[in-house]
């Protein structure tokens, strides 16, 4: 049995309105708490905001959802339904890979279509292994979600277990690229299923074969996108919360936290003061620590995941080779992941996100016009450029990558942006965001499962953190279960386990 908080926890007060404070407080509802969130941005998302410009709707964060099942158990704590408040569109394919060699390979979630696609890229022999690494995948999946995902530790001790030996088994501790090189010989197909390692903050070569989890959730489990983009989401989310009772204050940003020993008796804004019973605080980790007024001692001080820079722009045209997700790979793999991570400079032989959300949804953008977001992962502030840097490196930055990508075949892109934003690591500091980057502290093992900043803090006695920077970690659905695992906290565990529905389940 994991910790929960002592004393009365009736009030609870979510610092946060974004996927991981809406998912508690939707929880907390739903186990009969009153709730009031407060978010010092004007709309709700976190992460996943929203900037309107110039009749272009832009996501600021996401730009698909997986494991919606997740996000669905939220809604239904509240006796409420994801299906019902959010138009969900499937996604197919769920990202188009494009490689230096000029090669294509559109990415599926059903194991025939993506079969299929393997055997005309790559040959029969690269199929068969294809669907042995789908098999294995889903094992891997099984094996980790509900004792090392969905899970709160008070212990490395609660590693030990039997899904620990079957993750072992499994070749969850060896190296990702070589487990994934064991079922595929296609280097350009290895890409495919490794560069999620990126989103943990470390290389393929590095990363533990256990993060592959994060491609069984990009490449089996089925990709999504919320007609009207994905700040629908925690837009519903909101909308819920609200229905069900919670008291959202928008707009408001918290100061100081009243205390009386070790227990917080009030959250003050900048607004006024509302007494709690307990406090779930969500913000990045350096700003969550200073209202606390304490941080946790760590051996060795956290490693932060690489950043990024966005563009947002807004087209008059657009090229017919891009849906919705295509993902364009450089001739450089390893060297790539050396610059970003070790070197701290910026890609020479960038790979690169290129998000076309008006493929699925037109209405994001004027009549007749296009949005695109282009991401660019680039060393965080802490071993790259500082952030002072950034405004004079930030448009010579962006002039480099638009002629990269037209040099890949987006010809006339620059010519084409009549709105854009530009977003760099200076940006997501000055958001609050350490060491410059959205994706918070590194999964490295040494910051994973246990080792990972719980989301109890020594020293405060009603307080709970949630977020990518604590348990589980970095993503949309690891936030939506770090919300869960919060209100777990508070509340004591309500249920065991998520009811996981197989991919083919969720709604077309």
């Amino acid at each position: 049995m994991t910790r929960s908080l002592p004393g009365r926890t009736d009030h609870v007060v979510v610092v946060g309105a974004g996927l991981a404070g809406l998912s508690a407080a939707l929880h907390l509802l739903g186990a009969g708490r009153q709730v009031t969130i407060v978010e010092r941005e004007t709309v709700p998302g976190g992460r996943a905001g929203r900037v309107d410009l110039g009749g272009y709707r832009i996501d600021t964060g996401p730009t698909v959802l997986t494991m919606p099942e997740l996000a669905d158990d939220a809604f239904a704590a509240v006796g409420d339904s994801l299906y019902r408040r959010v138009e969900l569109i499937s996604m197919h394919p769920a990202y188009r890979a494009c490689f230096a060699d000029g090669s294509t390979l559109d990415v599926h979630t059903d194991a025939d279509a993506m079969a299929a696609e393997v055997e005309r890229f790559s040959g029969v022999a690269e199929a068969e292994g294809y669907l042995r690494l789908r098999h294995w995948l889903g094992r891997l999946y099984r094996a980790q979600m509900s004792r090392f995902i969905e899970a709160n530790f008070d212990s490395p001790l609660d590693l030990l277990t039997g899904d620990l030996a079957r993750l072992a088994a499994l070749g969850g501790f060896a190296r990702l690229d070589r487990r994934i090189g064991r079922f595929l010989k296609d280097e350009r197909l290895r890409r495919v299923f490794s560069f999620q390692a990126l989103y943990a903050g470390v290389s393929p070569s590095s990363a533990l074969a256990a993060y592959a989890v994060i491609a069984y959730m990009d490449t089996v489990a089925g990709v999504y996108f919320p007609r009207g983009g994905m700040h629908a989401l925690p837009q519903a989310m909101a909308d819920a919360a609200a229905d069900a009772g919670a008291d959202l204050r928008l707009g408001q940003t918290v100061t100081r936290l009243e205390r009386k020993g070790e227990r917080i008796t009030a959250v003050v804004t900048d607004q006024g003061r509302i007494p709690c019973d307990a406090v779930v605080l969500t913000p990045d980790l350096p700003v969550t620590y200073k209202l606390l007024g304490r941080a946790p001692r760590r051996p060795v001080g956290l490693r932060h995941a690489p950043s990024a820079v966005v563009l947002h722009a807004g087209t008059t045209r657009t090229w017919p080779q891009l849906a919705h997700h295509t993902i364009s790979f450089g001739s450089a793999w390893r060297s790539t992941f050396d610059e970003l991570i070790k070197q701290g400079r910026l890609m020479s032989d960038p790979s690169l996100l290129i998000t076309r959300p008006t493929t699925t949804d037109p209405s994001l953008a004027p009549p007749g016009r296009h949005l695109h977001y282009i991401l660019a992962p680039c060393p965080n502030t802490d071993i790259g450029p500082g952030a002072s840097e950034w405004k004079d490196l930030a448009p010579r930055y962006r002039d480099t990558l638009l002629r990269e990508l037209e040099r890949r075949g987006l010809d006339g892109l620059e010519a084409a942006i009549e709105e854009e934003c530009l977003v760099t690591p200076a940006d997501w500091q000055a958001q609050g965001h350490a060491a410059g980057t959205p994706f918070s502290a590194a999964h490295t093992f040494l910051q994973t499962g246990p080792f990972r900043p719980r989301n109890l803090v020594r020293g405060t006695a009603n307080a709970v953190l949630a977020g990518c920077g604590t348990t589980p970690g970095v993503g949309v659905p690891t936030s939506l279960l770090s919300g869960k695992l919060a209100a777990a906290r508070v509340t004591g565990p309500q249920r065991l386990s998520t009811p996981y529905a197989p991919a083919e389940e969720a709604p077309a």
